[in-house]
């Protein structure tokens, strides 16, 4: 008995707020969404595809996704070009506490989610 792997992971924005979700999610970082199961498309959201996971974009009202630590860290093959996609589009950008093999950027999408974008380094 072993976990095999992340099948998903969920981070939630305001109820009402699909269109801008996808806005940021798919038109600027380029994420596909995917239908949600019919017995689930009544709740709100929307389900990116990211690789082989999924990022489930549920709805909740009443919190402060500023106040967390909380995040998906996206690794990309070159970390400037995203860097000037998001300033580009009025994104703020601040560089992330190192750590070896990585250079690392991060932002808040509209609702306040941290979004870590991390490039591994050649060795």
């Amino acid at each position: 008995m072993t976990i095999q792997g992340i099948h998903h992971v969920q981070i939630t924005i305001p109820v009402g707020q699909e269109n801008t979700a996808r806005a940021f999610y798919c038109n600027l970082l380029g994420l596909t969404e995917i239908p949600k199961p019919e017995t689930l498309r009544g709740r709100g959201g929307l389900w990116l595809q990211v690789g082989a996971q999924e990022v489930h974009v549920g709805t909740e009202d009443g919190v402060n996704r500023r106040a967390t630590k909380a995040h998906i860290a996206y690794e990309v093959d070159a970390l400037t070009p995203w860097r000037t996609r998001l300033n580009n589009a009025g994104i703020e950008v601040i560089d992330s506490i190192p750590i070896a093999g990585y250079d690392r950027i991060e932002c808040r999408d509209p609702f306040g989610n941290r979004v870590e974008i991390n490039q591994r380094l050649k060795q």
